[in-house]
């Protein structure tokens, strides 16, 4: 588990936590995300969507800002999959919850406020991307797509950058996805490509200047989709 419920946020900041916007022209904070921006389609077949990485844009970063982190987690993951996606059955809301990664990005350069539409993930790359898009230095770590789709022979593999939403289509529970940028006061993390939610964790303790965040929602449940 992250430090909070889905924020990666370190209680050992210098400088404690200083104003700093996130924002989206795709969505905007906790509405739902176009499908364009999903992983899977709303509906009980497995469709895939566009997974087209989003539009986002951030302000009034800190003053010594030397890099950015950049994350996106669901919070919202049922804790057991018994009954995901069957014919019959529902996931209930109050089920218990785990987080699942879909997207970590280190090594930002300080220059770089804005990743266009697309920039950085444009469909679906069967077993992964491998070398996933990004601003110029970059690292991008492993999503949990890698153990996800770990038993499916078609899609199996590494998953690297980012990978859009793809809940149970059963679930009674609306998923968030969260987005958090970092600004942090070290050019680089020592982070290597395929680096884990944990390796980002205990690289950032003590660098983080300032945070951000925004939050989309979606549901591929056709009972709860907003038309």
């Amino acid at each position: 588990m992250w430090l909070s419920r889905y924020t990666i946020g370190d209680p050992l900041n210098r400088q404690g936590p200083q104003p700093m916007h996130l924002h989206s022209d795709s969505f905007k904070d906790n509405t739902p995300i176009p499908v364009i921006y999903a992983f899977a389609k709303p509906g009980k077949e497995f469709n895939l969507s566009s997974n087209r990485s989003p539009h986002l844009a951030w302000t009034d970063a800190p003053e010594g800002a030397r890099s950015f982190v950049l994350t996106c987690i669901d919070p919202d993951v049922p804790s057991r999959f018994d009954d995901a996606n069957q014919e019959g059955r529902s996931i209930p809301a109050d089920l218990p919850r785990v987080e699942f990664v879909h997207w970590l990005m280190a090594n930002i350069p300080p220059e770089c406020n804005v990743l266009a539409e697309g920039f950085c993930s444009d469909g679906v790359v069967a077993h992964g991307k491998r070398d996933p898009h990004g601003p110029p230095g970059s690292v991008q770590g492993r999503n949990a797509y890698s153990e996800g789709l770990a038993n499916n022979a078609e899609l199996s593999g590494l998953y690297l950058g980012y990978d859009g939403p793809c809940p149970p289509w059963n679930d009674c529970l609306v998923h968030r996805y969260c987005f958090g940028l970092y600004a942090l006061d070290v050019t680089r993390l020592n982070l290597e490509s395929g680096f884990t939610r944990d390796e980002l964790r205990a690289a950032l303790r003590g660098h983080v200047l300032a945070e951000a965040r925004l939050r989309g929602t979606y549901t591929r449940n056709p009972d709860l989709v907003e038309v």
